[in-house]
C-alpha cells in the first residue's frame, strides 16, 4: 500500500505539490493522471526518496523508501526508461541491481525471460530502442518480486504488442493482491487498464475515485438520436431544458434528458425515432473536463524545477 500524507513540496518560488493526501490500495491498477506540471513526477520523486518533502510524509507499507533494508524486494520502480549504463549489457545491468538486494542469478534470467529479452540479453543496452529500453526499465522493477509497483509513462516507446502485453501484465500483478500505480498520458490505455485513478492538478488533488465514477462524472452521459425529424425534436428537447447538440443531418446528441422522456417527447409529437442509444462519455473528455482550469501552459517540466 502507498500511502500520501498532506505531502508538499517546492522549488524556490514554485510550489509542486501541495498538502496532497490519497492512498493506493493493493489489488487494483491505480492510474496517476494530470496535465503537465501537474506534480506526478514530483510526487514519485518523493515517494521513491529522490527528493525530500517539505512538508508531509510519504511511505510504502508503512515505512519510507529510505528505511526500507533491501527496497527492491519491497517496491519496484520505472522512472526513467533509459537508467543504465549503455555499455553493460541487459543481463549485467540487472546482476549488477540484483546483487545489491541479494538476488542471485536465476532472478535475472527469469526477468529477462518475462520482459521478453532474454535473447538480447548480452546485447548492450545502450543499442536498444526505446521500447527494449522500455523493457528493461520494466525488467528492472520486477527484479525483487515486490509487492508494489511505481511506473512512470511505463508504455513509452512500446508498439501495439508491447502495450497490451504490460496492460496484462499490470493487471496480473494487481490480481494477485499487489499494489500497482501507473502515470500515463495514454487516456484511452488508462481507460481499460486502471480501475482506480487519482487525478492532480497544479500538485492538488482533483480525483480520487473508480475510473467509472470518474468518467461518469466528469463526461456524463449523453442519448443519441437519429431521427429524419431532427429540427422539430430538438426544438421539443431544448424546452425541456436538454443541451441538444445537432451532429448529423439527423442526428441529434442530447444531454440532460434520460432516453425513456425523450422517447415520450417523441411519441407524444408524433415524430419518428430510428435510432435512441445511451453513449458514455469517454476517459479524455472527463480528464479535459476535469482539469481544464488547471493546465500550466509552458510549465517546467524538468525534475528539479517544476512539476510534471
Amino acid at each position: 500500500m502507498i500511502e500520501v500524507r498532506n505531502l508538499t513540496k517546492r522549488y524556490g518560488g514554485k510550489t509542486a505539490v501541495e498538502d496532497l493526501s490519497f492512498t493506493v490500495e493493493p489489488g487494483r491498477v491505480t492510474g496517476f493522471l494530470g496535465p503537465n506540471g501537474a506534480g506526478k513526477s514530483t510526487t514519485m520523486r518523493l515517494l521513491l526518496g529522490l527528493d525530500r518533502p517539505d512538508g508531509g510524509d510519504a511511505v510504502i507499507d508503512g515505512r519510507r523508501y529510505r528505511d526500507l533494508p533491501r527496497p527492491m524486494r519491497v517496491v519496484g520502480a520505472l522512472l526513467e526508461a533509459r537508467a543504465f549504463h549503455p555499455g553493460r549489457s541487459a543481463y549485467d545491468h540487472l546482476l549488477c541491481l540484483a546483487q545489491s538486494q541479494g538476488l542471485g542469478r536465476r532472478r535475472v534470467e527469469e526477468v529477462l525471460e518475462q520482459v521478453g529479452l532474454a535473447d538480447a540479453a548480452r546485447r548492450r543496452a545502450g543499442g536498444f530502442s526505446l521500447g527494449m529500453a522500455q523493457r528493461l526499465g520494466i525488467a528492472a522493477a520486477l527484479l525483487g518480486d515486490p509487492r508494489v509497483l511505481i511506473l512512470d509513462e511505463p508504455l513509452n516507446g512500446l508498439d501495439p504488442e508491447g502495450i497490451v502485453w504490460i496492460r496484462n501484465l499490470m493487471k496480473g500483478l494487481a490480481a494477485e493482491g499487489r499494489t500497482v500505480f501507473v502515470s500515463s498520458h495514454l487516456m484511452n490505455e488508462m481507460a481499460v487498464t486502471a480501475d482506480h485513478l487519482i487525478v492532480i492538478g497544479r500538485g492538488r488533488l482533483v480525483a480520487d475515485c473508480s475510473t467509472e465514477e470518474f468518467i461518469e462524472r466528469g463526461a456524463g452521459r449523453v442519448i443519441v438520436v437519429r431521427t429524419p425529424d431532427r429540427d422539430r425534436l430538438a426544438a421539443l428537447l431544448r424546452a425541456e431544458g436538454a443541451v441538444v447538440t445537432e451532429t448529423d443531418a439527423d442526428e441529434l446528441e442530447v444531454a440532460g434528458l434520460q432516453a425513456p422522456r425523450v422517447s415520450e417527447l417523441a411519441a407524444a409529437a408524433g415524430l419518428v425515432l430510428h435510432e435512441l442509444a445511451p453513449r458514455r462519455g469517454s476517459l479524455e473528455d472527463a480528464f479535459m473536463e476535469s482539469t481544464k482550469d488547471l493546465v500550466e501552459h509552458g510549465a517546467d517540466a524538468t525534475a528539479t524545477g517544476g512539476a510534471k
